[in-house]
């Protein structure tokens, strides 16, 4: 949907950006430790996401692997960010609450998202507003895009609406989280 904005008004945004200091890891979470390894098969962490996960691609998820769950977590929480979007807030991917509290390895496509329907899983709404996964789309001439796969263990499971949106989120994080890990991939279109 983003790249059908016009090359030129990409440039002309492209200091117009959330920032990484407004996302989930660095704000609710900022205290919590960073003991959570989260990787992805696909990617390396601050390298570029194939095109098979983006909007130019299939737009399945990618494969993540996370480690190092404490003992005590109740819950894991799945939230992907894209603090460079030319908005007041960071653009909403993904949010994947109540995961089971183990280290695990989420397969391609574990999310639903336009590629496909993927596991049950508890979503909430990306800021497209449907439940699952929104592929990368930055806006042509916008520069790269940073996409922040943050992981959070729970000291007790996230008590959400069906559907949440971040700003609920961002409420169940408050206070609960016992460790936290960032995944960083990148985008960019010409």
């Amino acid at each position: 949907m983003l790249e059908k904005l016009p090359h030129a008004l990409g440039e002309a945004l492209s200091g117009v950006r959330a920032g990484a200091e407004k996302a989930a890891f660095h704000t609710v979470a900022a205290e919590a430790p960073a003991t959570l390894r989260v990787t992805s098969a696909a990617f390396p962490d601050t390298t570029a996401i194939p095109a098979r996960y983006t909007a130019d691609g299939e737009g399945l998820s990618p494969p993540l692997a996370v480690s190092g769950v404490p003992d005590a977590a109740a819950a894991l929480v799945l939230f992907v960010e894209d603090p460079d979007a030319p908005s007041p807030h960071p653009l909403v991917h993904l949010i994947a609450w109540n995961l089971p509290p183990e280290d695990q390895s989420l397969p391609e496509g574990a999310f639903a998202s336009p590629a496909g329907e993927g596991a049950r899983h508890d979503l909430g709404r990306n800021s497209f507003l449907k439940d699952g996964w929104l592929p990368p789309d930055p806006p042509t001439g916008h520069g790269p895009h940073h996409y922040l796969f943050q992981v959070f263990a729970l000291a007790r499971p996230a008590e959400l609406p069906a559907s949440p949106g971040r700003g609920a989120l961002l409420e169940a994080l408050q206070g609960n989280v016992i460790a936290k890990g960032l995944l960083t991939g990148t985008y960019e279109r010409p």
